[in-house]
């Protein structure tokens, strides 16, 4: 079982509690962890620009990753989502049989 973080990031006034709900409702996500108060600048448009936004670490398996973009992408509210996959070098024993027991 490889263990993966996704990260994703939503508007601060989005509701990502109901968003990450879902994802673990669904079985697609052991645990999402909401970060609710951060700032990104970017380059969008050929101009940058910021905004406050939300962080979601995302936490799953490597297996579920299509299933859980197909399902993020349905319910994101940007345009472009970041979907940003890290793979987990190690987990303990413990947290690793609680997360492959978690999702599909």
């Amino acid at each position: 079982m490889n263990g993966v973080v996704v990260l994703t990031t939503v508007g601060a006034d989005f509701d990502a509690r109901a968003l990450a709900q879902a994802l673990v409702e669904t079985r697609l996500a052991a645990c999402v962890n909401i970060i609710a108060s951060m700032h990104s600048v970017y380059r969008w448009e050929g101009r940058v620009t910021g905004d406050d936004e939300q962080l979601l670490l995302i936490k799953t398996t490597e297996s579920n990753v299509g299933a859980l973009r197909d399902e993020l992408f349905k319910r994101h509210p940007y345009e472009v989502p970041e979907f940003v996959v890290l793979p987990i070098a190690g987990m303990s024993d413990g947290y690793a049989a609680w997360l492959q027991a978690q999702v599909r």
